[in-house]
């Protein structure tokens, strides 16, 4: 029995422990084998995002539903939160293998490739993000194969191609679709009419193909938000819109509709937010139905052509916000309840032909912060409650027929920024409280009829940058206070009746660069220690009773470029210094000036600088002065007749060898002496003489076929220069060479733009030609970027480099869309992208440029002209040219911009365009074709998609090429792609309005 006992204990005993040991955890492979099937598949995900530091905490040890990053119902995996997390991986298709998973976020990261089609595994999915990150290529057709209960689309900002595919309309549960950013071309389908369960819609700023809203869209009666704003629409808008019922916002802004607006948009019950700016739509505002039930807070129609009046009952929507109707025809009177409108806080109804008076009750009985009414044809007065809620931020109302006084409300009104109430006539004197309001940063009452003096003794803000008091009758003297006024950068006061003396203290307002005080009665000696005026580009005080010595402090000022002086009292000489000022205007005429003007202000440029100046003179002929050589005393008649007869008795003797020679020497002379023609462009503060002496071999930093270029210095002080090109004179490329010129001078010569480089002037002979342009002081892109010809200090880092690809594309984009005529460069390289101190591109060398007849029109052209790596293949083939060709030479820079690479490379078997093709076509990741000294985590999104862009733009088709303007969006909208949420800020202030765009989001 004991046996027996013994032998079942010990039976049971083995069988505890065996239980005991399969169920202790083991470390390594039989720990993760024994792990929960979904917590394997997460850390396995894990593992294929290359393990991203912010989800470290995801451990075998730890509770996976516990991780912030997952959602869990009763223990089963249903929600993946993996935004922001820099993933550049692709999505595995195990993830599917989470069979209850519903949410999958994944945005802002930089997951390449195509359309994830392995979700489609995911079958219970109802909300997927896939936003900023980097897919591209086409979205499948069968897009039904889709989770069908998907609920939530979000593919914004991504590089697809193609369009929408018209199989959308099949994900019926569909309620949510965003696709802003997402598309390089293509079009939307009218299928997603079909997706009758759709409550937000947004296509906003996608490079479609032009086309009309699909009436099937008016079915949507579910559908919240509608945005497809910068989206190319063309048409009407749809009639039966308000059939729309649930419509609350509702976004069509930036693009080409034309038409009348609806008549019953406006009386849609749920509508918040209409924003249809920015249109070519035209006819009356409709005028809503029961405006006091509607729900409107936001009305943007500006920037089309609606005529008509703003309709009365718009003094009925309670719950308005913001009225925005600036930019168009609208006449008639401002509807007298809209001042009592208690939720109104912006008010823009400039540009249009509105009379009458502004109604009295603006601002007092809502938080008005915006109110512009400005180039209207309003009478009376400002209304004086304008700021009697203390929070208006901007008075913009210049350009009318106002009259009285300023608001008594701006007496203490510290939060204004903005006062613009020029040219008008208002009077009185300017309330005390507003030179002192703290939020003060431009001040403009210029053109009208104020009266009293400056502020003296008062805190004056030191914010204020801009103060125009010109053409009013302010008296008294310039005060020293306002050199509180430390970041003044224009103070205008032309044109008043200001006394005194210019006080010193005006001298330490450092950032200060237009000052105009002309038209005055200012007396006294000038400043001497103006040393400080560094940033001083504009400095007027003509027409006063100013005395003494012109300051020679003012000829060192590296900035001064006009300088006016005129009809006042100085005397002496003028400063050699004067001279060195690199000036595109000069006059101190009308003074009590006297001796040599300084030799650099003798010629033609300066003939009307120094008139009326009668002790003034001059070594060369310089109109209005006289030769500082004449003398004023007499000499004998009689020795003047014995030194003419000696000088006729000379000139007989030697007359015939003479006259001989003479003839000899000018036949031979004339060949050689040129005369120069100087045809400018722009104001110059030289002349020819001051650029032919320099074109000699020391000067010379480049040839080419057609010529040579040097680099002219026009002052020593300043270090200014020039750059000239002179076109070679060679007989044999006569013909071609002045097609070159002629075609130079006539685009540059009338084009303006910040990105296309300035031509200054021409100068012509019989036999040379020369093209003086704006000097670019860091030369051309090419030499920053190709390792061979750069020193290891000129390493371009990316920021720089995206800057200069958009400022290209800004230049070209002018040429090609905003310019009356399409205008095409044919010879766009790196090498014909300068740069300035500042490292802003500007497209150069125009020699090759064509004008064509119409947008998308094609020129034939006799001979292929442009630079080998460059050359679109059509053109290369056809002869065609047309906006295509710059695009795709652009792209070939993009592509040098973000791999370092050169176009042609002996090394390579392939030009750059081919081996980024076969990088991309091979599967490669595009982050091993990049320029390796300078990619960083940081970069590598914006440079992966200028990458991608490179490859569009030089398609082989130049249908499938972006236009530039397409391609400047991409470019503009590349920083959003990244983590850190970098966007820019676009500030348009109308002369004094902000947010020009409406863009309020």
């Amino acid at each position: 029995m004991s046996i027996c006992t013994s032998s079942s204990s010990t039976q049971i005993s083995l069988a505890f422990l065996t239980l005991l040991i399969l169920t202790l955890p083991f470390n390594g492979e039989s720990q993760t084998s024994s792990l929960n099937p979904e917590k394997s598949i997460l850390l396995d995900l894990k593992n294929q995002f290359s393990n991203p530091p912010n989800i470290s905490h995801w451990t075998p040890s730890s509770d996976h539903c516990a991780w912030s990053e997952i959602t869990c119902n009763g223990g089963v995996v249903t929600g993946i939160h993996l935004g922001w997390l820099r993933i550049n991986a692709t999505i595995p298709s195990f993830i599917c293998d989470l069979r209850n998973l519903t949410f999958l976020d994944l945005n802002h990261n930089f997951i390449s490739g195509a359309f994830p089609t392995v979700l489609n595994n995911c079958s219970k999915l109802d909300y997927l993000d896939l936003s900023y990150n980097l897919f591209n290529g086409i979205i499948p057709a069968d897009a039904t194969s889709l989770p069908p209960n998907l609920q939530v689309l979000n593919l914004t900002a991504n590089w697809f191609i193609g369009g929408i595919p018209a199989g959308i309309g099949g994900l019926v549960a569909l309620k949510e679709l965003q696709l802003t950013q997402a598309f390089a071309n293509g079009s939307f389908p009218s299928e997603i009419g079909s997706l009758l369960n759709l409550e937000v819609l947004v296509m906003n700023q996608n490079a479609f193909s032009p086309q009309e809203i699909p009436p099937s869209f008016t079915q949507l009666k579910k559908l919240r938000n509608l945005w497809i704003s910068e989206a190319n629409l063309i048409g009407e808008i749809p009639g039966n819109i308000n059939n729309m019922e649930a419509l609350e916002f509702l976004d069509l802004s930036i693009n080409c509709l034309t038409g009348n607006i609806p008549r019953d948009l406006l009386s849609l019950k749920n509508l918040t937010t209409v924003y249809l700016y920015n249109n070519m739509l035209s006819g009356p505002i409709p005028m809503p139905v029961q405006p006091a039930d509607l729900k409107l807070t936001d009305v943007d129609f500006s920037n089309n052509s609606l005529t008509g009046s703003v309709p009365e009952n718009f003094g009925e929507l309670m719950k308005l916000e913001e009225l925005t109707l600036f930019m168009n025809q609208l006449s008639g009177k401002i509807p007298l309840g809209l001042g009592r409108l208690p939720a109104l806080s912006l008010v823009k109804l400039f540009q249009n032909n509105l009379v009458g008076e502004i109604p009295p009750d603006f601002g007092r009985f809502s938080k008005l912060q915006l109110f512009d009414v400005s180039s209207n044809h309003l009478t009376g007065s400002l209304p004086d409650g304008l700021c009697e809620n203390k929070v208006l931020n901007l008075l913009i109302a210049f350009n009318n027929n106002l009259t009285g006084h300023l608001p008594r409300s701006l007496e203490e009104c510290n939060t204004l920024n903005v006062v613009r109430v020029e040219k008008n006539n208002l009077s009185g004197e300017i309330p005390y409280g507003l030179w002192t309001s703290v939020s003060l940063a431009k001040l403009m009452i210029n053109n009208n009829q104020f009266t009293g003096q400056l502020p003296q003794g008062l805190q004056l803000p030191s914010n204020l940058s801009l103060v125009d008091i010109s053409n009013n009758r302010f008296s008294g003297g310039i005060p020293p206070d306002i050199s509180m006024w430390s970041n003044l950068i224009t103070l205008r006061a032309s044109n008043n009746l200001l006394t005194g003396e210019i006080p010193q203290e005006l001298t330490v307002l450092r950032s200060l660069s237009v000052l105009m005080l002309d038209g005055n009665m200012l007396s006294g000696s000038f400043p001497l220690n103006i040393t400080s005026w560094k940033s001083l580009s504009t400095l007027i005080c003509s027409r006063n009773q100013l005395s003494g010595k012109i300051p020679p402090a003012l000829g060192l000022l590296p900035n001064l470029n006009q300088l006016d002086l005129s009809e006042n009292r100085f005397s002496g000489e003028i400063p050699p210094e004067i001279g060195d000022l690199i000036t595109t205007s000069l006059n101190l005429s009308s003074n009590r000036l006297s001796g040599k003007i300084p030799e650099e202000l003798e010629g033609a440029a300066f003939g009307k600088s120094f008139l009326n100046n009668p002790s003034l003179c001059a070594a060369t002929h310089t109109r209005g002065l006289r030769f500082c050589d004449e003398r004023s005393g007499k000499v004998s008649t009689k020795i003047t007749a014995i030194l003419g007869s000696l000088a006729a008795f000379l000139f007989l003797v030697v007359v015939a060898y003479t006259l001989f020679v003479f003839r000899s020497y000018q036949r031979r002379k004339k060949a050689a002496v040129e005369d120069w023609k100087l045809t400018p462009f722009h104001s110059l503060s030289f002349t020819e003489s001051s650029i032919l002496p320099n074109l000699m071999e020391k000067n010379v930093v480049g040839s080419g076929g057609s010529g040579r270029v040097y680099v002219v210095p026009l002052s020593r002080s300043t270090g200014e220069k020039v750059a000239v090109k002179k076109i070679w004179s060679n007989h044999k490329l006569e013909e071609s060479l002045e097609k070159e010129f002629l075609a130079e001078v006539e685009i540059l010569g009338t084009i303006r733009h910040s990105n296309i480089v300035k031509l200054l002037c021409c100068i012509s002979s019989e036999e040379s030609k020369l093209l003086v342009y704006e000097y670019m002081e860091n030369r051309s892109l090419d030499l920053w970027l190709h390792a061979k010809r750069r020193s290891a200090d000129q390493l371009l880092d990316w920021p720089t480099r995206l800057r200069i690809a958009i400022g290209t594309a800004r230049g070209l984009c002018h040429m090609h869309h905003n310019c009356s005529q399409p205008i095409v460069h044919r010879d766009v390289k790196s090498s014909n992208v300068l740069l300035d101190s500042e490292f802003n591109a500007k497209v150069a060398d125009f020699g090759l440029a064509r004008i064509l007849s119409g947008h998308g029109d094609s020129n034939t052209v006799s001979s292929v002209a442009g630079s080998f790596g460059y050359i679109a293949p059509e053109y290369a083939h056809t002869r065609k040219v047309n906006e295509k060709v710059d695009v795709y030479s652009f792209g070939v820079i993009l592509l040098e911009l973000v791999t370092g690479r050169e176009p042609n490379d002996e090394e390579e078997e392939w030009c750059l365009v081919d081996w980024a093709r076969h990088h991309v076509e091979a599967g490669i990741a595009i982050g091993e074709a990049l320029d390796e000294e300078i990619t960083t985590a940081n970069n590598l999104g914006e440079m992966c998609g200028v990458f991608r862009l490179g490859i569009f733009c030089t398609a082989a088709n130049p249908a499938k090429r972006p236009t530039m303007k397409e391609a400047l969006r991409i470019l503009q909208h590349c920083t959003d792609l990244l983590p850190n949420g970098r966007q820019k800020t676009d500030f348009n202030e109308h002369d004094g309005a902000p947010l020009l765009k409406s863009s309020k989001r």
